[in-house]
């Protein structure tokens, strides 16, 4: 009978470390379980706001007048290129916007997004 008393030595030993522990790991436990059900939320503003902010971006580029400095009309092609990169993101895209330099070759590849982008059902114009 001598068992008995050791293990309730044992119990009444291990059991305020192992209850520490529990209050410790467990809710960090719990939140990770939390996180892995829960929905994943989009990392970027709703697919319609950024469709909306594009054509109205696209359409301020479309009627830039003819006077206005160079430093509106690249700030305003800069607004636009960083929305189709958004938009490409969203809708999983390819696109080379970021690795074109200012010119010729980067009108281009803009109206291939547009035209990538309208294929997928976001239309720009």
């Amino acid at each position: 009978m001598a068992i008995g008393p050791v293990a309730l030595y044992a119990v009444v030993a291990v059991a305020p470390s192992v209850l520490f522990w529990c209050a410790l790991k467990v809710p960090a436990l719990v939140r990770r379980w939390r996180r892995r059900r829960a929905p994943e939320l989009p990392a970027g503003p709703p697919i319609e706001k950024l469709a909306a902010d594009l054509r109205r971006v696209h359409r301020l580029l479309a009627e830039l007048p003819s006077g206005a400095s160079a430093v509106r009309r690249y700030g305003t092609r800069q607004a636009y290129d960083a929305l189709l990169v958004q938009a490409c993101r969203e809708v999983e895209v390819e696109h080379r916007l970021a690795e074109l330099p200012e010119g010729f070759d980067r009108e281009i590849e803009r109206l291939r997004v547009e035209e990538s982008l309208a294929d997928r059902g976001l239309s720009v114009s």
